[in-house]
């Protein structure tokens, strides 16, 4: 994708959705996700579970958590989904902020337009990030998962649009800022622009369907910069 892509992106954009862990942080920096993904996978063993050999060795705990969802057992599922949350508010106090992360959040806000997190993390994991770093003011509404329903997690467009009607938006004027495919499908089918975050090898070629891609959140601090001469 070309300059021109993305400022004609932004050109257009009112309301700035930013994906949570990518855009604005690391949320596993420091506790990897695998190791979280281990945790969830003893509580539904003590739990009688028998594991499929794809969950055995997963390392993303959002993928054991859509596991739950295959068992059946709704009791199941709430004891993995608090047990997530509560590893995610542990994590995002020591997670590592994006480079220009923050200066994203901050551009967007000056230039007068609505900032909101739209992520399959938790929102208490969220809130407890922007409150440790100051950010609370510049970020509205926070759409973290919906609890013990992993189906409505993004690819699904639903947190999308929970955040475009809270903030009575037209989506056209709405552009999602994702560091993964999933967040690029729920944009397009919620209506909303997309702007693929390529912060690892190999990603900017599988976000061929997205409106515009950049390999720095530095590039869209300076499109709103650019923007607003």
């Amino acid at each position: 994708m070309s300059r021109t892509d993305l400022a004609a992106v932004v050109g257009c954009a009112r309301v700035v959705l930013l994906d949570f862990d990518g855009p604005v942080c690391s949320i596993f920096a420091q506790r990897p996700a695998s190791t979280v993904a281990h945790e969830l996978r003893r509580l539904l063993v003590d739990q009688g579970v028998t594991l499929p050999a794809e969950i055995l060795h997963e390392p993303d705990p959002l993928a054991v958590l859509r596991f739950t969802a295959t068992l059946g057992r709704p009791a199941v599922a709430r004891q993995v989904e608090e047990a997530l949350c509560r590893e995610e508010v542990t994590a995002a106090r020591t997670a590592e902020p994006t480079p220009y992360g923050r200066e994203v959040i901050v551009a967007a806000h000056q230039t007068g337009r609505r900032v909101a997190v739209v992520s399959n993390n938790s929102a208490g994991s969220i809130h407890a990030y922007l409150t440790g770093r100051r950010l609370t003011s510049y970020v509205h509404p926070v759409i973290g998962r919906a609890p013990a329903n992993p189906d409505r997690m993004k690819p699904n467009p639903a947190p999308v649009l929970d955040a475009v009607r809270e903030l009575h938006a037209d989506p056209e004027h709405c552009v999602l800022v994702g560091d993964s495919l999933s967040d690029i499908e729920a944009a397009h089918a919620a209506g909303v622009a997309s702007i693929g975050y390529a912060n690892k090898r190999g990603k900017r070629e599988r976000f061929a369907a997205a409106d515009a891609v950049i390999d720095s959140m530095a590039e869209l601090v300076a499109a709103f910069a650019v923007d607003e001469l």
